[in-house]
């Protein structure tokens, strides 16, 4: 699962690299053609990702998000740009799970052109009915078939590097292709806008290299390495082997689907069906991986809380997303009808990829000074070259904007200016918040000392910051809109905070229990909660357990709680500024398709809950 994308990128990549020209490409080309697939293959994936990225771990954990949580640690002064950039090749992941489904579900169908051409016209609806099932599933979660994956996955890989080998075998001329000179000698004897499109063709051997990343957390570091070198890396070389191999053969064959012409022709379907399941898979795990970004940048309150489904209890990172899920399949079907190729398609994968790689490469040489400890010029060694190359195929990609490339630009830039409105305003509604007035904590006390009425049920009151309800603090708005309602206090009062740390799982200190006040009326106490953004953040199991060890007072039944939240009823300022009014008019329809923060902590649908509406005023 985690080598679905990158091993079926052999359908469409070397067909694609010389497609662009009117003529059929020389020997020298060839050679020169596969040698830059095969140190690309080298340098990005198998040096920059499995051998320097994947020691890039937060507890465990990788991906973008894992990398963000370690430079918030450890690099706090000017963290604030790349922390950023790394959200903008968020998103651009974002529109990379979009594209990938499309483009490689389209690849293994057009295999049908190839075996029958009188079945052209039906690659289209086939690969849309494909799509729609993939799609239509994925409520019931990956686990279900994750089984077929792991030997669906190996039968591919073994028949693409037989495919290769015998292809190589045939015509051994092509290992001129395993020494970098050949790459060299064809950038240098081309011109600039022939380079482009090469590498613009070339990121999409590379395509799913950062799933090893991202996925270190389900199966951990060593194994990936090993499945990398031992069977994916070698069955890749081969098959770009022999994919040159057979272009040497016949120059003229440049295009989409070289590799069907690589089987026997009485193997063709069963290679066709083969392809389509691998490329189902990689589907999979892309739609799998976004639905798992998305919730860890709702968890690190980087995006509005939609609906989470999770698919199997004893796996956090399993989870189901239908907002996204669907609007992934609407783009999906949208990029299939509206390129109608994976060659046109090419044009606008390429981008995505480079951006996030660009992104990661830059993270990582910061990682290394700060965290590594490494001196500033192992860094620059180790990582400068690798952030040149990744910037010479964001360069290369650059030009193809107008074929296809604004597709993940559009995408990409839409997630992130999603995160940067989200994180506004919520930042801008704590801070309204926090400004309304109310008693301070310690007339609170005193009151609640003096008394001789009281609410007698326990109250549990959620509470946005976790400076709230400090002794030497305001009280909550909440607790003030309750006092000036009943004209009485609630006998023992608990305020619950919740924190997100940018950790994927919090192993000690979850919970953090501080009395403010303990008299003869009652008890207030202040709960802190952390949940690390791989975690589920129940809030619920949290109050039942610290009630079973006696450090709050609580009914058993929680159907018998009484639990205040706050719902914000947004007010903009008269004088707000156009961009301004802008931004919070988009806050409040992200506010639409986000479910309150009460039932995204699991509150709500057994607990009985009192929700406040308070008015919030933006400035």
């Amino acid at each position: 699962m985690v080598f679905g994308d990158i091993g079926t990128s052999p359908l469409y990549a070397v067909g694609l690299l010389f497609a662009h020209r009117l003529m059929a490409p020389t020997p020298d080309e060839i050679v020169g053609g596969i040698s830059l697939i095969l140190w690309t293959l080298t340098l990005v994936v198998a040096f920059k990702y499995a051998f320097l990225v994947l020691r890039a771990d937060n507890d465990g954990e990788g991906g973008v998000f894992a990398l963000y949580g370690l430079l918030d640690r450890f690099n706090r002064k000017g963290r604030s740009l790349l922390a950023w950039a790394l959200l903008l090749g968020a998103g651009l992941l974002f529109g990379d799970g979009m594209i990938t489904p499309a483009i490689s579900v389209l690849s293994a169908v057009e295999g049908l052109a190839v075996a029958a051409p009188s079945l052209s016209g039906f690659v289209i609806p086939v690969t849309l009915g494909l799509l729609a099932g993939l799609f239509w599933v994925q409520h019931r979660g990956s686990r279900a078939v994750g089984r077929l994956f792991g030997p669906v996955m190996l039968t591919w890989f073994a028949v693409i590097a037989v495919l290769g080998g015998m292809q190589v075998a045939a015509h051994p001329a092509i290992l001129a292709a395993l020494s970098p000179l050949h790459a060299v000698q064809l950038l240098i004897h081309g011109n600039l806008s022939a380079n482009l499109l090469l590498l613009g063709a070339v990121i999409l051997v590379v395509t799913g290299g950062e799933a090893m990343y991202a996925d270190m957390g389900h199966f951990g570091a060593a194994p990936i390495r090993r499945a990398w070198f031992a069977i994916a890396f070698p069955a890749l070389l081969l098959t770009y082997l022999g994919q040159g191999a057979y272009l040497l053969l016949d120059p003229a064959r440049t295009g989409p689907g070289l590799l069907f012409h690589l089987v026997p022709q009485v193997l063709l379907l069963p290679f066709i069906v083969l392809a389509t399941l691998s490329t189902v898979i990689a589907s999979q795990a892309l739609i799998s991986g976004t639905f798992s970004l998305i919730s860890q940048a709702i968890a690190l309150g980087l995006f509005p809380q939609l609906k989470i489904k999770h698919t199997h209890r004893g796996q956090a990172g399993e989870v189901y997303v239908p907002f996204i899920n669907w609007l992934l399949f609407i783009g999906c079907v949208a990029l299939v009808i509206g390129f109608e190729s994976s060659a046109a398609l090419g044009s606008a994968y390429g981008l995505a990829v480079a951006g996030n790689m660009l992104m990661t490469s830059v993270a990582m040489m910061v990682l290394a000074r700060k965290v590594w400890k490494w001196s500033e010029l192992s860094a620059s060694l180790v990582f400068a070259p690798l952030v040149l190359i990744d910037a010479g195929f964001v360069i290369a990609n650059s030009t193809k904007v107008l074929e296809g490339g604004y597709v993940p630009l559009c995408i990409g830039l839409a997630v992130f200016s999603t995160m940067l409105v989200w994180h506004w305003g919520r930042a801008k509604t704590l801070a309204a918040y926090l400004s309304r007035r109310a008693l301070p904590m310690p007339d609170v006390i005193a009151i609640h000392r003096t008394a001789d009425r009281f609410i007698e049920q326990t109250a549990v009151l959620m509470i946005p910051a976790h400076n709230c309800a400090k002794k030497t603090r305001r009280a909550p708005a909440l607790l003030q809109l309750l006092w000036e309602r009943n004209g009485a206090l609630p006998r023992n009062i608990i305020f619950v905070h919740v924190d997100h740390p940018k950790v994927p799982f919090i192993h000690e200190d979850r919970f953090e229990t501080t009395v403010i006040e303990d008299n003869p009326n009652g008890r207030l106490v202040r709960v802190e909660m952390r949940f690390g953004f791989m975690e589920v953040p129940d809030v619920e199991v949290g109050l039942q357990k610290l009630a079973q060890q006696l450090e709050i007072q609580l009914e058993p039944d929680h159907r018998k709680w009484n639990v205040h939240v706050v719902r914000e009823h947004l007010a903009p300022a008269r004088d707000m500024g156009p961009i301004r009014a802008i931004r919070f008019r988009a806050y409040e329809l992200l506010r639409l398709i986000s479910q309150p923060t009460y039932y995204h902590y699991g509150l709500g649908y057994d607990v009985p809950l009192s929700v406040e509406i308070l008015p919030v005023h933006f400035s």
